[in-house]
């Protein structure tokens, strides 16, 4: 059996002290493979050069809502020197977060569509943040979508650790986009949220932790990381009358083919 946990800050503080330990769990638990996304550009380095010093890491750059106070359009260049690097293979995570009050409005919006630009431009799929923004987030994506070059009509990205409404999950998935769960989905108030995932289409669905926040049950309240991301697909694999190694086939084959890490 193997998994791919596609959104997960193995670059964050919490795993200093133990991250060459962490990535050996994930192996052991069958999680093949590791994407990270940043979350400004110093992470963006970092997450780099993670994927440079283990073959089984892969990165994502981009300014994340809570990020983008201090955003230039100058980011957007240095940005496409990073997607240079052959393990970099999408934009993220990127969005608007009207929860957090660490950036304008604005700021957000002119980050947001300067990186769905970038993305349109270089042909990578966008990992996306929404918070508290779902219908202003969904309207710019139906927009960005027609947009978009055949080469990724079809994988333009994924509304990561989804948590909005059965409406919005039709309007992302009829814009092409894919869904990723993350710990939630184990948590005992999370029906709806449950019932999405019950009706997602297969071959939308990706596999996420969010590590080191959104633990799954039963270790719940601990430090996430990439190993529980087979906890995640345990509980969707019982959503869905299916046995881990399909869900982990199916949640596997999507990965790479959004991300292109075959």
């Amino acid at each position: 059996m193997q998994l791919i946990d596609t959104h997960c800050h193995l670059n964050f503080d919490a795993f200093d002290e133990d991250r060459d330990a962490v990535i050996a769990r994930a192996a052991e638990a069958g999680i093949d493979r590791i994407l990270i996304p940043s979350t400004d550009l110093q992470t963006g380095d970092e997450a780099v050069t993670l994927a440079e010093n283990h073959v089984e890491i892969w990165a994502a750059v981009g300014i994340h809502p809570n990020s983008s106070a201090n955003f230039e359009p100058a980011f957007v260049d240095l940005l496409r020197g990073k997607t240079a690097h052959p393990k970099v293979v999408a934009i993220g995570e990127i969005g608007l977060d009207y929860h957090w009050d660490f950036s304008p409005k604005e700021r957000q919006w002119q980050a947001f569509e300067a990186q769905l630009e970038l993305a349109r431009a270089l042909e990578l799929p966008v990992i996306i943040h929404n918070r508290e923004a779902t219908d202003d987030i969904l309207a710019i994506l139906e927009r960005w979508v027609t947009t978009l070059p055949e080469s990724i009509k079809d994988r333009p990205g994924v509304l990561h650790s989804f948590s909005a409404s059965p409406e919005a999950a039709e309007r992302a998935l009829a814009a092409g986009f894919y869904l990723g769960f993350t710990g939630p989905i184990t948590f005992k108030n999370a029906d709806e949220l449950r019932h999405i995932a019950a009706q997602v289409p297969l071959n939308r669905v990706l596999m996420e932790t969010d590590s080191p926040y959104l633990t799954p049950t039963p270790h719940r309240g601990k430090r996430n990381e990439p190993a529980y991301v087979r906890l995640v697909a345990e509980r969707f694999a019982a959503l869905r009358q299916l046995s881990l190694e399909e869900a982990a086939s199916q949640t596997t084959r999507n990965a790479e083919i959004l991300f292109n890490i075959r």
